[in-house]
């Protein structure tokens, strides 16, 4: 990616050990805070991930589970190169887990450290208009340890091998947001659910969401019409008494 508008970099790494991961972040700001990018790597027993942001949203990602990596950037904003970054976030998963093997041998007994995500946020993508293609976004915020589980459901049939989650998005304050995405044709009366589940949660937080568009009333309209054709006759019946009494002078 091209770093015109970066001035004087300053890069630094985090590391945030809460017993049940190891996350590195390298942030690169400018004095005159221009842009801001972050790349995230991190890993578990069983996971790892690797992304790369700017300005706060994702732009890259990896996909450990399908061997594969994601650009998240739509295509109307052009596409930066990513060649050979998953190469080596692969190589970086090895040294993560060995990092992160001895590092909970060092700290066993310091207690693990949970934050518990907050209520989801339910919004459409764009506003809504019956019959027109759109999507649903739930956004989940301030959790830890990652990720959250995200399920989707419409009029109670589960809809969740439809959607697209995106992978945790590290905040400045140490927690984790992560969205996902259910494309959808809004139906009148179709209601959709979002429910979260996080391993320290003791039942799922769910967020519903109902299409109910208001049509156009035509109460006004109906007045506005009889009055007017009141009005005519009103005219027309004026009009016939006035020529009647002319012509019976």
């Amino acid at each position: 990616m091209s770093s015109q508008g970066f001035r004087q970099f300053q890069t630094y790494p985090i590391v945030m050990m809460k017993f049940l991961e190891l996350v590195f972040v390298l942030c690169c700001v400018s004095a005159d805070v221009l842009h801001e990018d972050i790349h995230i790597t991190g890993c578990s027993e069983d996971d790892g991930a690797d992304m790369f942001g700017l300005e706060g949203d994702e732009i890259w990602y990896t996909d450990f589970a399908n061997n594969r990596d994601v650009e998240a950037v739509p295509d109307f904003a052009g596409r930066p190169i990513f060649r050979g970054l998953y190469e080596g976030a692969v190589k970086e998963q090895a040294l993560c887990k060995m990092n992160l093997k001895t590092m909970r041998t060092a700290l066993k007994k310091i207690p693990m450290l949970v934050d518990l995500p907050n209520s989801p946020v339910v919004y459409s993508r764009d506003p809504v208009v019956l019959e027109e293609k759109n999507s649903l976004i739930c956004q989940v915020t301030g959790f830890y340890p990652a990720p959250v589980t995200i399920y989707w459901t419409k009029n109670g049939q589960n809809m969740t091998d439809r959607a697209i989650t995106n992978v945790p998005m590290l905040n400045k304050v140490g927690t984790y947001s992560q969205i996902s995405r259910l494309e959808f044709l809004p139906q009148q009366g179709d209601i959709y659910s979002c429910a979260v589940k996080h391993p320290k949660l003791t039942k799922p937080l769910t967020r519903f969401w109902n299409v109910d568009v208001k049509e156009p009333s035509t109460g006004p309209l109906v007045f506005c019409g009889l009055g007017l054709i009141v009005g005519v006759l009103g005219i027309a019946t004026g009009s016939f008494f006035i020529t009647k009494g002319n012509r019976c002078r």
